[in-house]
């Protein structure tokens, strides 16, 4: 089978349709999954899909290939990625969910569970391998069954949260598959809703969803500033990501929520271990520390994270990207509503939520940057740029995940992406003029390597 290497990226698999995933792919995807699935004694897989439009098709096409090697399938239909998480941990242990998260609307692609855990790297260059060698097993025996989640889903969140008074929130989906399931459950968590673009459409036709770039905020900031709301919550296109922003318009990242959610969790996990990644505020170590519990950066990647944190028994983790992992009192896995929930019971304890969101340590940061470059050059500009790294203390240096360089007053990171060929790069100083420092000399060091870099803001 003919295939383009380029759609198996390092924690999924994604490209364009109909250019390089079509329903061929996702067929041939679906037998050399339930291929591996048969051979680790996995005998089930949930399916589900976002809503782009592409979205029938790619998973009718992957049942079918799930099907014919041997698999009863259980189709949850269309759900947000969680959702599909949820039913891997509730009703079978494998699942794939059909989605392009937060990408344009002509992309798709497959995101995998397999006995409990997201499958990245090396596995999926494995199931590329059988694809392009059609070296799959067939076997009867394979059937379908369909269920609806939403009921159980729901209920499972509502019976967990309790809040401490009701909370006015403006939730915006950008038209993604979060619009069909959150706004729901946070009124039945007691929250008086008022709904943005909820209505599920893969055109995006308001904004594109995806809660990191500040401009897909604005319809939210305006509608806080135009109406009695306290709090505003986005959702990315497949709903494992969350956005939050002030009355004021002030969007709080994710190292800040982590912040407030290492407190909580540290009150009933005394001395946890917390995981983040390399791209969060040099301000969280000391906030968890603070709040009793040990900080442990990790290389980004949802998928690395997941599966660190189940090495060293962490009841949380959180990457700057947005995705936030409960382990206590959930299952693990990232998942935006569920953690709007937590945060809401959080700050509902609260008499004024604007004034504990603003009250969080913050610094002067960057925008995530990136230094486009040709395929496979990323990593070896990173190990270059690691041998030549040469700051004096009191500058520490971390390699784990490209090159950070810690001082007393911020940190500068230069990282290989893992998804696609770009540098990615985050700046942050105690003040303006450390982070000018910070970012002059990070540019110097990467000029060594690359003289002709041309610095683009991200788009995650």
């Amino acid at each position: 089978m003919q295939l383009s290497a380029s759609i198996f990226k390092a924690y999924d698999i994604r490209g364009i349709v109909p250019s390089t995933i079509d329903e061929a792919v996702a067929e041939a995807l679906g037998r050399a999954f339930g291929t591996v699935a048969r051979s680790e004694g996995e005998t089930t897989v949930a399916v589900g899909r976002d809503g782009r439009l592409s979205g029938p098709g790619l998973s009718a096409a992957l049942v079918r290939g799930l099907v014919a090697s041997g698999i009863e399938v259980i189709d949850v239909g269309m759900v947000t990625t969680p959702m599909l998480y949820f039913a891997a941990s509730t009703l079978c242990t494998s699942g794939i969910q059909v989605t392009g998260s937060h990408n344009p609307k002509d992309y798709n692609g497959f995101k995998m569970v397999m006995g409990g855990r997201a499958i990245y790297g090396e596995e999926i260059q494995a199931l590329r391998r059988m694809m392009e060698g059609e070296s799959w097993s067939l076997l009867p025996g394979g059937k379908i069954r369909e269920v609806n989640l939403l009921e159980a889903y729901a209920a499972r969140i509502v019976g967990d949260i309790r809040l401490a008074r009701p909370i006015k929130v403006v939730v915006d989906c950008g038209n993604g598959i979060a619009g069909a399931s959150a706004p729901a459950i946070l009124r039945a968590i007691g929250c008086e809703v008022t709904e943005l673009y909820s209505e599920v459409d893969g055109n995006f036709p308001n904004h594109h969803p995806d809660p990191s770039k500040p401009e897909n905020l604005r319809d939210l900031i305006a509608a806080l500033k135009a109406g009695g709301a306290e709090l505003g919550l986005a959702f990315d296109g497949d709903g494992d990501r969350l956005g939050i922003v002030t009355k004021q318009g002030n969007n709080i990242y994710p190292d800040r929520q982590m912040m407030l959610f290492a407190q909580d969790v540290l009150s009933r996990a005394p001395g946890g271990t917390i995981l983040f990644d390399v791209k969060c505020s040099q301000r969280l170590a000391p906030a968890i520390e603070a709040a009793g519990g040990k900080p442990l950066m990790f290389k980004t990647g949802h998928s690395l994270i997941k599966a660190k944190m189940k090495e060293v028994n962490s009841p949380l983790g959180g990457e700057m990207s947005g995705h936030i992992f409960f382990k206590e009192r959930w299952f693990g896995f990232d998942d935006g509503t569920y953690a709007g929930c937590r945060l809401l019971e959080i700050l509902s304890k609260s008499p004024d939520a604007n004034a504990v969101l603003d009250a969080l340590p913050t610094s002067f940061s960057t925008p995530e940057l990136n230094v486009k470059c040709a395929e496979g050059e990323p990593h070896i500009l990173v190990d270059k740029l690691v041998a030549g790294a040469n700051f004096p203390a009191p500058a520490v240096l971390c390699t784990i995940d490209g090159l950070r360089v810690d001082w007393p007053d911020g940190f500068g990171l230069i990282r290989a992406s893992n998804t696609t060929p770009v540098l990615v790069m985050r700046f942050e100083g105690h003040t303006p003029e450390a982070l000018h420092r910070i970012e002059t000399q990070m540019l110097a060091l990467l000029r060594t390597v690359k003289p002709g870099a041309v610095l683009d803001e991200a788009s995650h």
